[in-house]
């Protein structure tokens, strides 16, 4: 599966996805990419990551750099 081609890509959803719905996808691909949409519109488009920009989004949320509170 290409880059450009992500028919085939398994995407999850969080299970704390609230009743709103509003939540991310994410697919984990074959070469170690990362895939992520908004799952009420998965047409709009989709960003990649490299794992070491995953790896430091999830260090980010882990050691709480993104709380704005």
């Amino acid at each position: 599966m290409s880059r450009s081609d992500l028919s085939d890509a398994t995407w999850r959803k969080s299970s704390l996805s609230g009743s709103d719905h509003n939540c991310v996808e994410v697919a984990f691909l074959s070469d170690g990419a990362v895939a992520v949409r908004n799952s009420n519109r998965p047409d709009a488009g989709t960003a990649l990551f490299v794992p070491a920009e995953w790896a430091a989004f999830i260090g980010g949320i882990k050691t709480y750099e993104f709380d704005s509170c």
